[in-house]
């Protein structure tokens, strides 16, 4: 009905009583192919905590989605951490015709029934990120267990001798995702048996603020300068931990992990503050997920965009794109976030971090 309503009014528009008929005729044909091509595209992301939902994912989304589908339109919602919310907004973009979803869930198993109602009213959900219960479509993530793997790995290197038999405080992501499980997993793939995990706490909403209480605890139970390492699953809770330790006076700060590449955690790794984080190509991802979203509402399938499968609890051999992680340290910054155009220069070196990011090279 949705379609039908603006083709319509396009068309209306597009043919004035005086136009020739032979240009009326084609611009006839453009609004019937306009009508048939044309869709909605709904896009349910789920928080403004984490800086890249807004900065990049959306924004790149809507971008793709322009390029491939000229007249598709999308429909956004942010969930701003609240599943009944995202609920809502699924039923309510159902129910004003959108054709396709990509979800990215605030509660994976908590928006299992509304992805049955999507299913039931003839609409496929992409699950985006990470992976939602119930009758998925599709699926378009990166390699959860390698980003774990990778914080692991690094944390190890920077933690020199003290990796062996040092302690390490885990600050894992939210209990409700389950890429937290798979980032959890693959850190402790590389750790367990050569550092104790003295401390390991979920953040409920990836919060920073959470991340920092959790971080006062951990130093209270184990004392601020016997903590060797902190594998934060993200750059928001990277900034809670690092708060945390600032506050309570360590000059040193162990080495901190992360995720996401936000631009302040960037400079936190210029600065000294972050050991890493793991940049994760927004523009690959939200392009996979376009071309998905695309290819399903014009009634296709997704054997020329999936590249391979995942189980979830309740739904087997979803096609998905499952994409690779890197790692980014101080060196790194040059060939990925600046070779990639993630960031310039300008945007991560402010005049207070000029003199560190001549030291790190990141010239102009």
């Amino acid at each position: 009905m949705f379609g039908t309503a603006l083709h319509l009014h396009l068309v209306e528009e597009a043919e004035p009583a005086d136009l020739p008929p032979d240009r009326r005729t084609l611009a006839a044909c453009e609004e019937e192919e306009k009508g048939t091509d044309g869709f909605t595209v709904g896009l349910l992301l789920p928080s403004r905590t984490v800086p890249r939902w807004e900065r990049s994912d959306r924004p790149l989304i809507e971008k793709r989605l322009k390029q491939l589908c000229p007249h598709c339109t999308m429909e956004y919602a942010n969930a701003q951490n609240d599943a009944m919310r995202q609920r809502q907004q699924m039923s309510s973009m159902v129910t004003k015709g959108v054709r396709v979803l990509i979800l990215d869930a605030t509660d994976a198993r908590a928006l299992r029934s509304s992805i049955q109602e999507a299913r039931e009213a003839g609409v496929p959900v992409i699950a985006y990120d990470r992976l939602a219960e119930g009758p998925i479509s599709g699926y378009v993530s990166f390699d959860g267990a390698q980003v774990g793997r990778l914080q692991g790995e690094a944390l190890l290197k920077a933690m020199g001798d003290k990796a062996n038999g040092g302690n390490v405080v885990m600050m894992n992501g939210d209990p409700t995702s389950p890429n937290a499980a798979l980032y959890r997993g693959g850190a402790l793939s590389v750790v367990s048996g050569k550092v104790k995990v003295g401390r390991s706490y979920g953040t409920p909403g990836w919060s920073t603020d959470s991340a920092h209480a959790n971080m006062s605890a951990a130093m209270a139970a184990l004392g601020p300068d016997r903590i060797d390492g902190v594998l934060a699953a993200n750059d928001a809770i990277a900034a809670g931990v690092i708060s945390a330790l600032k506050s309570a006076g360590v000059k040193e700060l162990p080495p901190v992990t992360g995720q996401d590449a936000d631009l302040d955690a960037v400079q936190r790794i210029v600065r000294g503050e972050q050991y890493m984080t793991v940049y994760k190509s927004f523009k690959a991802e939200a392009d996979a997920a376009a071309a998905m979203a695309v290819a399903l509402g014009r009634g296709g399938d997704l054997r020329e965009v999936a590249t391979t499968t995942a189980d979830s609890p309740t739904t087997r051999r979803i096609p998905s794109v499952l994409l690779t992680p890197s790692a980014v340290t101080v060196d790194d910054i040059n060939p990925t976030l600046l070779k990639d155009g993630m960031y310039t220069v300008d945007e991560i070196c402010t005049p207070e971090l000029r003199p560190a990011c001549d030291e790190a090279g990141l010239t102009r």
